[in-house]
């Protein structure tokens, strides 16, 4: 028996926005630890890897690891059909060809299911391995975002480049050239407010704004939390 409770429901609702763009159909594999999904985009261009604990949710029982595979989309429909402030419980049964997902309004007025059909996926799970960077950024999230999303406008790609004096965000295309040039933060009250930079050595690279955007739809996630 699988199930999992949450009571602030449009945290797992954004969750999904934020990777059904990125992935058509995926496997969460459920342990007593909580729920894990990793996977490649369609393009199998970047690693996507999702971790939702046992402790962040209200009530939490897997008697057994299960492996759900579904079609993110239509998991996406049915989350929709839950309101923001709906408490959300997906259950299945070990070895249940369907998984079934369960809204209740707080006031207990409204109760709503919907059962899923579960996908046979091949799961293919990818070490990540250990990386000594040259560079780390440690940035707000949604500045992060106002950035990517300001300079798509210019181009496809963005060119971000990491020097002693700060990080600087490039892109040019048809109608011009933009920069956005931030410094590391010298005192900041909040440590997440905080811009810090630790370099071995000075880094440039491009990258696709559209992967981007995709991976900064999270950031709405991140400030509720």
């Amino acid at each position: 028996m699988f199930e999992a409770r949450l009571v602030q429901g449009n945290l797992l609702k954004k969750v999904l926005e934020s990777l059904k763009d990125l992935l058509n159909e995926a496997t969460w594999d459920c342990s007593d630890t909580g729920i894990q999904l990793q996977a490649m985009d369609n393009s199998h261009v970047s690693l996507v890897s999702v971790s939702l604990r046992a402790d962040g949710f209200d009530k939490f029982r897997c008697d057994r690891q299960l492996a759900m595979g579904m079609n993110l989309g239509s998991m996406s429909k049915i989350l929709k059909c839950a309101a923001n402030d709906d408490i959300i419980t997906i259950k299945a049964q070990d070895n249940a060809d369907t998984v079934t997902f369960m809204f209740e309004s707080p006031n207990q007025e409204k109760v709503s299911d919907y059962e899923m059909k579960l996908m046979n996926l091949d799961a293919e799970h990818l070490g990540i391995p250990e990386t000594d960077y040259a560079a780390v950024i440690k940035m707000p999230s949604a500045e992060f975002q106002r950035v990517i999303r300001d300079l798509s406008q210019f181009g496809e790609s963005l060119v971000i480049s990491c020097t002693k004096e700060g990080v600087k965000f490039s892109a040019a295309g048809d109608i011009g050239v933009g920069n956005i040039k931030i410094a590391q933060t010298a005192n900041v009250d909040k440590e997440e407010e905080a811009v810090t930079i630790e370099m071995q050595e000075p880094v440039s690279l491009a990258f696709a704004c559209r992967y981007l955007n995709m991976f900064t739809n999270i950031t709405p996630f991140i400030l509720d939390t």
